[in-house]
């Protein structure tokens, strides 16, 4: 999953430094860091980023590209996003990529995020958002389910924002835009052609029969192709 071009891809985590400002040489935490690609890319402006993510896995492959890239301002924590072991102003900044989806309660995890961050600091959240018609993404979702357990739920831009407002926070800026999928590299990512050759399968029924999930999802010459629609929000603490 580490090398994947949805996780390796430049974009994303560009956007992330460059919307920092002031806040990228201030101390950073990288919230679900996974295999801490954002973490590396940050670190050397930064005076500290802190890597915090669940899984040991991924912590040790984050730990590695640190360590093989020789910063040594960098330290990771394993733990819960719901439940943040850092007292309240900790950081210059908090971002976090390709993340809300797998959150259980987004809200909690949005509180803890504002209670960490210092007055006048910066949240930076990029994520997959779905379509805001109720059943293109309830379709959407639960093919994403069936490629990856893991996955709870994709929100809608609009409540993405919400959960930054309602942790307090003032949305200053969002940016959005779309990154075109074929199936062959999304699915490669979860390496486990027992769920994704039916899903597959199911996808290009749907493609063929005009159904296509809020994602553009269509039967293309090569592959089946869809489409991630992708913000950024930019928000701070007052």
């Amino acid at each position: 999953m580490a090398t994947a071009p949805a996780f390796t891809k430049r974009d994303s985590w560009e956007r992330i430094r460059d919307t920092l400002g002031p806040a990228a040489a201030g101390r950073i935490l990288d919230l679900a860091c996974g295999p801490g690609i954002v973490t590396a890319a940050l670190a050397p402006t930064a005076r500290e980023v802190v890597g915090y993510d669940l899984t040991p896995e991924m912590l040790a492959q984050a730990r590695r590209r640190c360590e093989a890239a020789g910063l040594t301002n960098v330290r990771f924590e394993q733990g819960a996003a719901e439940s943040l072991p850092f007292p309240r102003a900790a950081f210059d900044a908090v971002v976090t990529r390709a993340t809300i989806h797998h959150f259980p309660e987004p809200a909690v995890v949005f509180a803890e995020m504002a209670r960490v961050l210092k007055p006048g600091g910066h949240l930076v959240v990029a994520d997959i958002v779905t379509s805001p018609d109720p059943e293109d993404a309830a379709l959407h979702n639960a093919l994403e389910i069936l490629r990856d357990p893991s996955h709870i739920r994709m929100v809608t831009a609009d409540e993405l924002l919400a959960f930054a407002q309602g942790a307090g926070l003032d949305v200053v800026a969002r940016a959005r835009w779309t990154e075109r999928r074929r199936f062959g590299e999304w699915a490669a990512i979860v390496r486990d052609a027992a769920r994704t050759a039916p899903l597959r399968t199911i996808m290009r029924s749907l493609a063929r029969s005009g159904l296509d999930a809020g994602i553009g999802l269509s039967d293309g010459a090569d592959d089946l192709e869809f489409d991630h629609h992708w913000i950024l929000v930019t928000a701070t603490r007052a």
